[in-house]
C-alpha cells in the first residue's frame, strides 16, 4: 500500500488492541492503531488502522490504511485505502484515494492530487444555449 511497506524497525508506536488513548497524539513516525484513541491522529509517516479499532477523531498522516472505524475528519497528503472493513464517519481529503468494495464512507471526499497544477473551467463565461438556438443550429 505505501510506497515503502514499513518494517517493525520503522514503525515508532503501536497502540495495542486492550489500548485506549485519549488526548492528543501526535508523532513523526508511523503508527499501528489496534486499540481505541479518542482526540487527534497525527503524523507525519504512515498510519495503519485495523479491522476492530475505532478511532473518534480527525486524523492527518502521509499515507494511510484503514481497516477499522474512524468518526472524524481524514487528510492524507498522498494515498488513503480503505478496506472492506473500513467504516469512515467524516469528511476525506487524499491525494490518492482507494475505496475497497464493502466499506462505509458516510462524508464528503475532496481529492487533492494534482489540483494546484490544473485550473477549474470557468462556466460563468460559457453562452447559454437554449433549445430554440439548437434546433436551428439542426437545419
Amino acid at each position: 500500500m505505501f510506497k515503502e511497506q514499513p518494517t517493525n524497525n520503522e514503525t515508532e508506536t503501536i497502540i495495542g488492541p486492550s489500548v485506549r488513548v485519549e488526548g492528543d497524539f501526535i508523532t513523526e513516525g508511523n503508527i499501528i492503531i489496534e486499540g481505541i484513541v479518542c482526540g487527534t491522529v497525527k503524523t507525519a509517516k504512515n498510519l495503519s488502522v485495523g479491522a476492530k479499532s475505532k478511532i473518534f477523531a480527525n486524523v492527518t498522516a502521509s499515507n494511510a490504511l484503514i481497516s477499522g472505524e474512524v468518526q472524524g475528519n481524514i487528510k492524507v497528503k498522498e494515498r488513503l485505502e480503505l478496506t472492506a472493513t473500513a467504516r469512515i464517519y467524516g469528511d476525506i481529503k487524499a491525494g490518492t484515494l482507494v475505496i475497497a468494495a464493502g466499506s462505509v464512507l458516510d462524508g464528503k471526499c475532496q481529492m487533492t492530487k494534482g489540483k494546484d497544477k490544473t485550473p477549474k473551467p470557468d462556466f460563468s463565461r460559457q453562452e447559454k444555449i437554449t433549445l430554440e438556438q439548437k434546433e436551428d443550429k439542426k437545419k
